[in-house]
């Protein structure tokens, strides 16, 4: 009982990251990008390997983007380019259709639409307009548009953020 709870565990699991067994996978309608998984011509080690090293690279960016917080423009490149190897560290997991179908989802379009919106943005004002405000402006509406869109992927989270965020913010006693 417990070896048959562990397998459909492991079999959700598998799923969840695009690791479906070969058997699992339907036929029909199947699109070069929607059978990601048997497609690629990497191994299941290899997609984790390649996730974790995207991954990796994207946090030291991020922390990097630290160390040159009083310059906005160099800030908010390094930063913005944390973010895309982060978010793009995903597509060795699920594949880069799957990622762009979770992400459009309805219950997140709005999301991944700020956050996407708001990465252009800040690449503009830093590399184009070279303002320091604007582009300041624009880190800051990415920072809060990446965590209302890590949120969407926990259930509950965003509600719960939203409480609490109204709790803080309200005047009456």
């Amino acid at each position: 009982m417990n070896m048959e709870r562990m397998s459909g565990a492991m079999g959700r699991l598998k799923s969840l990251v695009g690791m479906e067994d070969e058997e699992e996978v339907q036929e029909e309608n199947v699109f070069l990008t929607d059978d990601f998984p048997r497609q690629c011509s990497l191994s299941p080690q290899q997609r984790m390997y390649g996730f974790a090293a995207c991954l990796a690279c994207g946090l030291f960016c991020t922390l990097l983007s630290l160390l040159v917080f009083l310059s906005p423009i160099k800030f908010a490149v390094t930063f913005t380019f944390g973010n895309l190897l982060s978010l793009g560290s995903t597509a060795f997991l699920i594949g880069p259709m799957r990622q762009l179908k979770m992400m459009f989802d309805p219950v997140r379009v709005v999301a991944s639409a700020v956050f996407i919106g708001s990465i252009a943005i800040a690449l503009f004002c830093a590399l184009y307009i070279h303002s320091k405000l604007l582009t300041l402006l624009a880190i800051i509406i990415e920072f809060c548009a990446l965590i209302w869109y890590s949120l969407s992927y926990i259930p509950f989270a965003r509600a719960a953020a939203t409480k609490f965020m109204g709790a803080c913010f309200d005047t009456e006693f």
